[in-house]
This record gives structure tokens, sequence and C-alpha cells, in this order.
């Protein structure tokens, strides 16, 4: 018998593409170096929109406007223990804070074309982060106000 009842961690994630290339990060993981989205959980008190640009912000120091709604993500890992739903924004990124440290764990910021995604998938932190870019390639563009926060 589990000692709390199951619930989903709500996490946010940043589709950003420019020129071709969609920003990614490269972070540690107990499975070692992986790529993801900038990404990561929504904190008490924030809204999802506030979490994804905070995420982007400190994962790879830049500012993220969000501006479409890409989708909603359900996967539960391969080990069957963490269940995650995953609101994916897509959006422009603004001014980079040139010298800011990026989050613990992530090695770097990197852009990627979606060949090079691909061809990298064996070492995605999830299956979402492919999901994602194709998603935005297939013209998901879903407005904001499809979720509400009150």
């Amino acid at each position: 018998m589990k000692d709390r009842p199951w619930k989903p961690n709500v996490t946010v994630a940043a589709v950003i593409e420019r020129d071709g290339r969609f920003l990614l990060v490269e972070e540690e993981t107990p499975e070692g170096l992986r790529f993801n989205q900038p990404a990561g959980h929504l904190e008490e008190g924030e809204s999802l929109l506030e979490a994804t640009a905070r995420e982007v912000l400190e994962e790879t120091a830049h500012r993220f406007v969000p501006e479409y709604l890409v989708g909603v993500y359900q996967w539960t890992r391969p080990q069957g223990d963490i269940t995650y739903l995953r609101f994916a924004y897509g959006g422009r990124v603004e001014a980079e804070e040139t010298g800011r440290a990026l989050d613990e764990g992530i090695v770097r910021a990197v852009w990627m074309t979606p060949d090079e995604i691909r061809a990298t998938a064996d070492r995605h932190r999830s299956p979402l982060i492919l999901q994602c870019v194709e998603d935005w390639l297939g013209g998901a563009r879903h407005p904001l106000a499809l979720v509400h926060h009150h």
C-alpha cells in the first residue's frame, strides 16, 4: 500500500524555434547526459505561463515569451513510478542574460535542427521532446486562452 495518494507531476516545457533550430538543454540525469526542452515543475503559486518563462530563464539564460499552447502530454516513465502531465508552450526568446549561471545540472543550452533532434532520440530525457517538436512542425499552435488560470 502506498503512503500517499497517486498524483501526476505537473510540468511545463518550452518549444522554441529560431531559424529552423530548436532551443534544447543538455542536462545531467541519473541515466547520464540527456537532451530536453527547457522544462520543469510547476511551483506553488505560479501560473503555467509563469513557470514556463521561469524555467527557460533558469535553464538557458533567455527571456521567453509564450505565444501558443503546443499541447498537453501525459507520460509515465518506463519504471512506472512517475507520471508526468506536461503543458508545452511555444513562443519566442528575447534577450539573453549574458553571464547568467544556468540551473544546477544543466550543462549547456544548444540550438538543434529537427534532424539533429531526431538523430539523438536515444539521448532524450523522454519521448515528449521529439513529440513536441514534431507537433510544432505539424502546426500545433493553440491559443493561450485555452488554459485558464484563476
